[in-house]
C-alpha cells in the first residue's frame, strides 16, 4: 500500500462513521429514511439556532461587556455551518456531512479554549476552565440526536472528548501562572489544602477536567445506542407501513388491520369454501380501437376504481387485476358467516354503479360501458405461491367455473350470471338474501365449456 492510499485509510477511519447498512435497494425504506433524515435536520437546524440565540441573551447576562461580542461571532458561525450540514446531509455516508460536523466542533472547542482577543482580562488562563464552558457541547450533541445516525452521535462525543482534552492539556502546557497567587489562597486557607486547591486561581483543575470528558462520553454513548434503537424502530416501521400498503391493494380496511397484527391466514395453504366473483367489460377490445390509448387508460382506471371500491365494501379481496376486468374472492383470507351474501351483494352492487356511470358517461356524449359478472361458491385451495417474491393465491374448479360464467353473459345477453350453489349458500346464510335474487331467472342444466356436468345458473339481464 503507497503512502498516500495509507493516508486516505487513515483519514477515511478517522472522519468516516460507518452508517447503519439499510436496504436501499428497498425503495420504500430509503424514501421513509430520507424523509426521516431531512425532517430531523430540519429540526436539529432550528434547534440550533433558537439554542444559540438564547445562548447568547444568556452570555449579555453573565458578561455585560463588549468583549462577549467574540462569543457571539463564535456562535454565529456555528449558526451558519448548521446551515451548510443540513445542505449537504444525507442517507448513508456523507463525508462532507462529517467533516463539517467536525468543524462544528472544533469551532466550539477553539471558541472555548482560546482567550478572547478583545478581552483585557489578566486572570489566569486557567480560570476559564471555572466558568463550565463545557456544559454548552451537550447542546450540540443532543441537536445531533435529531438528525444523525448513533454511530455518528457516538462519534461526534469521542470527537469532543478528544478536542477539549487536548485544548486543556495544550493550556496548561502553555499557560503562565500568576506568581504568587497561589502562595496568597494557600496562607489564607492553611489547614484547608484541599479547598486552597478548588480556589487556586492557577490549579486546572485535572480532575474535574477529565470528569467533563467522562461524563459526556457516557452520556454520547447513551444517546447513541437509544438513536440505534429509534433507526431499528423506523426501519420496522417502514417495513410494516409498506406492507399494509401491499395489503390494502388487495385486502378491505378491515382484513389489512387483521393480517397486519397475524399473517398466519396467509401461511397456511388449505382448502376453503369461498365465493369467487369475476367482471370484465364487454366488447372492450372494439371500445379500446381507434381510441386514443390515453382514453383508454383513464377508462380502465375509472372501472378499476369503482369496482374495486365495491369488493372492499362488500369485504372481498381484490385477487387481481385481468386487463379490463378484475377477479375478486370472498371468505379470503379468513372466512366469515356471509361470504356468499357479500358477494352476491357486491355483484349487484357493480351493475348498479355501472348504471350510475353510464349515466354520467352519456350526459358527457362518451360510449357507455357494459359488463359481465359471474360469481360461484365452492371449494378452492389458499395459500402463498413462489420463492422469494410470494404472491397469495386462490386455485380450484371454483375459480375456473367462475369465469365461465362470467364468459356465459355474453351469449345468454346477461349482466350477470351466477351458479344455484352460490344462491344456495346465500339462502342459508341471510333472509336477505331473497330479495337479493329479485330479477334472476333460472336456467336449469347448462352446459358450461370446460365442465363436466351441466350446471344450474342463475341470469339477470
Amino acid at each position: 500500500m503507497s503512502d498516500t492510499t495509507a493516508s486516505q485509510s487513515r483519514l477515511q477511519r478517522f472522519f468516516v462513521t460507518t452508517p447503519d447498512k439499510f436496504n436501499l435497494d428497498n425503495k420504500y425504506t430509503e424514501a421513509a429514511l430520507e424523509r426521516h433524515k431531512r425532517e430531523g435536520l430540519e429540526l436539529a437546524v432550528r434547534a440550533r439556532w433558537i439554542a444559540m440565540a438564547l445562548t447568547g441573551v444568556l452570555l449579555v447576562f453573565l458578561n455585560p461587556n463588549w468583549d462577549v461580542m467574540w462569543y457571539h461571532f463564535i456562535l454565529l458561525l456555528i449558526c451558519a455551518n448548521g446551515w451548510l450540514i443540513r445542505r449537504a446531509g444525507r442517507v448513508g455516508q456523507s463525508r462532507i456531512e462529517l467533516l463539517l460536523i467536525f468543524a462544528d466542533l472544533l469551532i466550539m472547542t477553539l471558541g472555548m479554549v482560546v482567550p478572547n482577543p478583545f478581552s483585557d482580562d489578566v486572570r489566569p488562563l486557567a480560570m476559564q476552565y471555572r466558568f463550565d464552558n463545557f456544559q454548552y457541547f451537550f447542546i450540540i450533541l443532543a441537536a445531533g440526536t435529531l438528525a444523525y445516525s448513533w454511530r455518528t452521535v457516538i462519534a461526534m462525543g469521542s470527537w469532543t472528548a478528544l478536542m477539549w482534552t487536548v485544548g486543556w492539556v495544550v493550556a496548561w502546557w502553555v499557560a503562565t501562572p500568576i506568581s504568587g497567587l497561589s502562595e496568597k489562597v494557600a496562607a489564607a486557607l492553611q489547614g484547608y489544602p484541599a479547598v486552597a486547591e478548588l480556589l487556586d486561581p492557577n490549579s486546572f483543575m485535572v480532575p474535574m477536567r477529565v470528569q467533563e470528558v467522562i461524563v459526556f462520553m457516557m452520556v454520547a454513548v447513551t444517546l447513541g445506542v437509544s438513536m440505534r434503537r429509534l433507526n431499528r424502530l423506523l426501519i420496522s416501521n417502514a417495513g410494516l407501513e409498506r406492507e399494509r400498503a401491499n395489503l390494502s391493494r388487495y385486502f378491505s380496511p378491515n382484513v389489512v388491520e387483521e393480517l397486519s397484527q397475524n399473517d398466519e391466514p396467509l401461511k397456511q395453504v388449505r382448502k376453503e369454501n369461498i365465493a369467487v366473483l369475476f367482471i370484465d367489460i364487454v366488447g372492450f377490445t372494439k371500445f379500446a380501437a381507434g381510441r386514443d390509448p390515453y382514453e383508454v387508460i383513464e377508462v380502465l382506471r375509472g372501472f378499476h376504481a369503482r369496482m374495486e371500491a365495491e369488493v372492499f365494501h362488500h369485504h372481498g379481496t381484490l385477487d387481481k387485476y385481468l386487463g379490463d376486468g378484475l377477479m375478486a374472492t370472498f371468505g379470503t383470507p379468513v372466512p366469515t358467516p356471509l361470504d356468499a351474501v357479500n358477494a352476491l351483494s357486491c355483484a349487484r352492487s357493480m351493475a348498479d354503479i355501472i348504471d350510475r356511470w353510464n349515466l354520467e358517461r352519456r350526459r358527457a356524449g362518451e360510449q357507455e360501458i357494459q359488463v359481465g359478472i359471474g360469481v360461484h361458491y365452492g371449494p378452492v385451495v389458499l395459500g402463498d405461491i413462489g420463492a422469494n417474491r410470494l404472491e397469495f393465491a386462490v386455485i380450484g374448479d371454483a375459480v375456473n367455473l367462475a369465469a365461465k360464467l362470467e364468459a356465459m353473459t355474453r351469449k345468454m345477453g346477461a349482466r350477470i350470471v351466477i351458479s344455484d350453489a352460490l344462491r344456495e349458500k346465500a339462502l342459508s346464510e341471510a333472509s336477505t338474501a331473497a330479495d337479493l335474487m329479485d330479477g334472476f331467472q333460472r336456467y336449469d342444466a347448462q352446459a358450461v365449456g370446460g365442465v363436466e356436468r351441466p350446471v344450474d345458473i342463475w341470469a339477470l339481464r
